[in-house]
């Protein structure tokens, strides 16, 4: 039975941060939406309320049943769950008189306390916050504060409830990861035993159990998270899985062929599917970057329905469901308004009578890469930059030809290759060129060009939540932009994007 500490959100940008920490202690952690958290079990060691864009003075404030945990469970409260915990139980939060943000010295006040062994009396943390905390409960001790801050950290005596005002799991709190440690292990006594091996393990059993002799279909894409949810199954029930592999005409150059190649090498079951002309075709003439995503998916849903009939007494559809979708699914606000058609495949199961397993959804992306590593998964694929479901079809401003995605899928070549040879490749976490619909003037030898423009794009990120763009060295893009343009007849030139997310989005469609 594993052992888990539940975080409660409360809508913090912050508050898969705090799964990650933990996670990274070896220590399996879920996030539950604050009016939506299951009854604690057995299982449960502790709890964390996030932080919150809200006031918890703003009479909308988002407020917990704490009923079946405070006094009974630890408790930790971070920056809002720490206001919440004094203004609710008779302290006072008002507005700050000195707000602090970003950076703040912290000096421990009671160097007895579980949560602060090891941490030295005195290290930065960050702050993130307008309120402060004007007044505690009588049963409240201060166990730390920061120059302008009284109440920096609090606990409740004869309980294991602590608050605290600042982000420890943020990067520039130097001795949050210490923090986070004395509560779930000092303080929840969690084991730290949730590893990859154990993940394995367990889900393999579990695979087995729930799913018995029954078939399996999955549909592969080429990335990480529908690899290694194939592999764990195939260890689990083995040719009972059946995958499928969809060419849509829009991948990389020869990754069809590569990819599949792959797959069969590494034992799986797979059967390769041939459908880019009749992609193509219903992408005619279309513009819109919704429409044809929109059209993928339908057609995706056609072919992948098509060869999934012929697999006799099928059960299940396995998918490459990760714990980021699963969060936001059920997140404080809400699901996505916008969903991206070519990754919902739910009218698939409906359509054909399956049932749904997900041996990932439990997982963030860098814990499957950790996986699919143990499982022995290549490193060519377990590396892999992201890939959109709709491959380079929204990487072809405007409508997509076959020509436009020939000149593109040189490029792409020449600009990933080229990442691979200057071992610039891992440094970043996903590049493409995009091909514009403008051209240019431009002069090769003695003659005038009017061609195609192209964007390369690379970014530096964590889980492509937020991104940077990345820095490559002026040699590197300038040697890549010359091939491109030396290489790739009906390109002239090449720009390079420099923009962030936020504002911009990774993707240009």
């Amino acid at each position: 039975m594993t052992e888990k500490i539940l975080i409660l959100d409360f809508g913090s940008q912050y508050t898969q941060l705090i799964a990650r920490k933990i996670r990274e202690l070896n220590v399996y952690c879920e996030i539950w939406p604050y009016n939506k958290m299951p009854v604690p079990d057995e299982t449960v060691r502790g709890v964390i309320l996030s932080g919150s864009p809200f006031s918890v003075r703003d009479p909308i404030a988002p407020v917990p049943d704490l009923t079946g945990i405070k006094g009974k469970l630890p408790l930790l409260g971070i920056c809002y769950g720490a206001q919440l915990l004094a203004q609710y139980y008779g302290g006072e939060v008002l507005p700050s008189t000195h707000r602090e943000y970003g950076r703040a010295m912290f000096e421990v006040a009671d160097p007895s306390s579980p949560l602060f062994k090891n941490v030295p009396v005195a290290s930065q943390v960050w702050m993130s916050h307008g309120d402060t905390i004007a007044r505690i409960p009588e049963d409240f001790q201060i166990i730390g504060c920061t120059r302008d801050i009284t109440v920096g950290a609090f606990k409740i005596r004869g309980e294991e409830t602590y608050g605290l005002q600042f982000h420890p799991e943020v990067y520039h709190t130097t001795e949050g990861k210490q923090i986070l440690k004395n509560f779930v292990v000092s303080v929840c006594g969690c084991s730290q035993t949730w590893t990859a091996e154990s993940f394995i393990e367990n889900t393999i059993q579990t695979l087995r159990e729930t799913i018995g002799n029954d078939k399996v279909i999955l549909g592969l894409s080429g990335g990480v998270d529908s690899t290694v949810t194939a592999m764990l199954l195939n260890k689990a029930i083995g040719s009972n899985l059946t995958c499928i592999f969809v060419d849509n005409g829009l991948l990389r150059r020869n990754e069809f062929a590569k990819v599949l190649d792959s797959y069969r090498h590494m034992g799986l079951n797979v059967i390769g599917v041939d459908a880019g002309r009749q992609f193509l075709d219903a992408l005619r003439g279309v513009a819109d970057p919704e429409k044809k995503r929109k059209i993928i998916g339908r057609v995706f849903i056609e072919v992948f329905d098509r060869e999934a009939s012929k697999i006799e007494d099928a059960r299940w559809l396995a998918q490459g469901t990760i714990y980021p979708d699963v969060i936001e699914s059920v997140s404080v606000h809400g699901p996505s308004a916008t969903i991206k058609s070519h990754h919902n495949v739910g009218g698939l199961p409906e359509k054909m009578n399956l049932k749904i397993v997900e041996p990932l959804k439990l997982l963030f992306k860098d814990e499957v890469r950790r996986v699919g590593a143990v499982l022995g998964i290549p490193e060519d694929i377990l590396e892999r930059h992201p890939f959109p479901g709709p491959g380079l079809a929204i990487r072809v401003l405007g409508d997509v030809t076959s020509e436009k995605l020939e000149i593109l899928r040189q490029v792409d070549d020449i600009f990933i290759e080229g990442l691979r040879e200057a071992q610039l490749y891992k440094y970043v976490w996903q590049a493409a060129a995009i091909l514009l619909p403008v051209k240019s003037v431009g002069v090769m030898g003695d003659e005038r060009t009017y061609e195609y423009v192209v964007a390369l794009r690379a970014v530096t990120s964590t889980d492509g939540m937020t991104a940077d763009w990345a820095q490559l060295p002026y040699t590197f893009l300038s040697d890549i932009s010359n091939r491109i343009i030396n290489q790739v007849k009906g390109v002239n030139r090449v720009v390079y994007d420099i923009s962030s997310k936020p504002p911009a989005t990774i993707e240009w469609e």
